[in-house]
């Protein structure tokens, strides 16, 4: 469950609501001296309990069943014995299971404690409804509602303790903690109910314990084969990791842009209704978009002072690189015409193919946008980052000729909703040495839209585009970017500005941002992605 891998580093308050969690298990067992139950029926079941999670969590296996091990064997007891004894199943299991993090101890006190009591609230919903006596007779259909409500309490226990240890330990908002837990696990602990309770009408029947065992066969397979699955998936993950590490490595003024703009694209493509394994691929997508800079010369992205022409012409070609580069991976999908296209615009003037309106594929769409907002979000030591409601607002501007409406909308009422917090991706503490922000090729991740235009950047001033907008330079030094060919008006210590390729500080309050000849282009002062 969620709560688990959450405790490195355990404050107090944490131990605290741990402590409560372990004793409201230790008093729904109080009563088992008073209980009478088939306790050779308790001994096999937290035994094979105990067998299975052992297993699962070995090396053997090599990653743990993110839905929970054997859920049916815990199940049927709940459906099989009085509620004290069914949760007493989960405790040696629980307590004897490879934990691979510290602390080790608390961890298994908090699983051990968290299935008491999801196991003990399902035995006792399932005896009040009358469940235990439909089991007996072997009445399946009858016996299916008490059963789906048993299920329904142990998922519903199990998600509020999971969403407490998010609130308490890492502090999140009580409206987030719990948000979608309960949906999340329901299905696959539904199909684990099913099994349980096939298991507890083969036990009562004729055929006892060991017909019953027989249901775990398929479960077994099932659960191994879901267990390669996010094992690849994990393996997904670490090429992505990698992808992003080398690419973070090469311009460190990058770091961390990746992943905001993959939790951007996410957020767009949930608020557009989007199904998980789409919002997954739309988050690889936002990470990935940037990889075709491993293609380009770490000269021109370190380059101090402005492009020329044709180095510009040698930094558009970073998404056809990173096209190349992920075209051969097949998990990414729809992810790799994103990282082809995310410099397009709605207006045609953008790159590598100047595409107009649907023709851009719509993933291409959704990270244009994430990338323009974490661009003019984020802070980097050389230029404040713009206020989130700002950034928004010159979204919505640029809406209609740069960026799809829809994905600006989306992206705008998903901020409202959740909220976004703009990150530092360079060390504030840096020596700059009286440099610019030109000097430094003025950064992360497609550059902000300091220089007026709404963030997108890899020096990408196409055709007669520019900026107008007044911009200070942290050396004193001002530059108006140019109208016209990339070329400035004003000038840094005499020089052209070079069409916002420079100087690049922050727009003043009320200066223009975006020039007579085009409308604003994301990325603005430098940003060499």
């Amino acid at each position: 469950m969620a709560g688990e891998g959450r405790m490195e580093a355990v404050p107090a308050r944490t131990r605290v609501y741990v402590a409560c969690v372990v004793v409201a298990a230790v008093l729904c067992l109080l009563p088992l001296p008073g209980v009478r139950a088939p306790w050779w029926a308790v001994a096999l079941l937290a035994a094979l309990y105990a067998g299975c999670e052992r297993v699962a969590r070995s090396r053997f296996v090599g990653i743990s069943h993110p839905a929970g091990t054997f859920y049916p064997v815990l199940l049927a007891g709940a459906f099989l014995l009085p509620a004290p004894a069914a949760a007493l199943v989960a405790v040696p299991g629980a307590l004897l299971s490879h934990v691979a993090q510290r602390p080790v101890a608390l961890r298994r006190l908090w699983r051990a404690a968290q299935l008491v009591l999801g196991v003990w609230a399902a035995a006792r919903v399932h005896w009040l409804l009358g469940g235990r006596d439909a089991v007996v007779a072997g009445d399946v259909p009858y016996a299916l509602g008490p059963a789906g409500a048993a299920v329904l309490a142990f998922c519903v226990v199990l998600a509020v303790l999971d969403g407490g240890i998010l609130a308490v330990a890492e502090r999140v908002p009580v409206r987030r903690a719990w948000r979608g837990l309960v949906a999340r696990s329901l299905a696959p602990i539904a199909v684990h109910g099913l099994a349980g309770l096939m298991m507890a009408v083969l036990w009562r029947s004729p055929y006892g314990p060991v017909a019953a065992l027989l249901v775990l066969l398929p479960m077994c397979v099932s659960w191994w084969a879901f267990a390669q699955y996010h094992r690849e998936r994990a393996a997904h993950q670490a090429t992505i990791r990698a992808l992003v590490q080398a690419v973070d490595i090469k311009d460190g003024y990058t770091r961390g842009h990746s992943e905001r703009v993959g939790q951007a694209s996410m957020m767009i493509a949930r608020e557009l209704g989007m199904d998980d394994a789409r919002v997954e691929v739309l988050r690889f997508a936002g990470i990935l978009h940037d990889v075709g800079k491993l293609g380009v010369p770490t000269r021109l992205l370190r380059k101090n002072g402005p492009l020329t022409p044709e180095e510009r012409r040698v930094i558009e070609l970073h998404p056809e690189y990173g096209h190349e580069m992920v075209r051969g991976i097949g998990f990414l999908g729809e992810a790799r015409a994103a990282v082809l296209h995310h410099h397009e615009r709605l207006d045609g003037s953008g790159y590598p193919y100047g595409l107009v309106g649907r023709q851009i594929p719509e993933s291409a769409r959704v990270v244009a946008v994430a990338d323009a907002f974490d661009a003019m979000t984020s802070t980097r030591c050389y230029s404040r980052a713009r206020p989130v409601p700002v950034a928004l607002a010159e979204l919505e501007r640029c809406a209609g000729s740069q960026f799809d409406p829809v994905m600006v909308t989306a992206l705008v009422g998903a901020v409202e909703r959740t909220g976004w917090r703009p990150a530092v991706t360079a060390d504030e503490t840096e020596d700059l040495g009286g440099r610019t922000a030109e000097d430094h090729g003025n950064g992360p991740g497609g550059g902000t839209g300091r220089s007026g235009r709404a963030g997108e950047g890899d020096h990408s001033s196409q055709g007669d585009r520019s900026s107008q907008g007044d911009r200070t330079g942290q050396s004193g030094r001002t530059g108006q970017g140019g109208q016209g060919s990339r070329t400035g008006q004003g000038g840094e210590d005499g020089q052209a500005g070079q069409g916002g390729d420079g100087a690049r500080g922050v727009p003043r309050p009320g200066a223009p941002v975006s020039g007579p000849s085009a409308a604003p282009m994301p990325g603005a002062p430098g940003a060499r992605r």
